[in-house]
């Protein structure tokens, strides 16, 4: 039984990348604050900045891949 469902209409492009900066901002502090944390564990001072550098090119690419994904759509 094939039933045909109506596809869903999509929602605008600027409304699904609307939480993007939330998103990247979430990433990048979740990343300072491992960084930090980890800085206090081992008693070290260039992890927070390395943690946040490699978490702020981890937002991008993730912002990179959904807005790829949402052209492609």
């Amino acid at each position: 039984m094939n039933k045909k469902t109506a596809p869903k209409k999509p929602l605008n492009k600027a409304l699904q990348l609307s939480g993007a900066g939330l998103q990247m901002g979430g990433i990048i502090y979740g990343g300072f604050l491992l960084g930090t944390w980890l800085d206090t564990q081992f008693a070290v001072t260039f992890l927070t900045e390395t943690i946040t550098l490699m978490a702020i090119f981890l937002a991008m690419y993730s912002l990179i891949k959904q807005a790829n994904n949402i052209n492609e759509s």
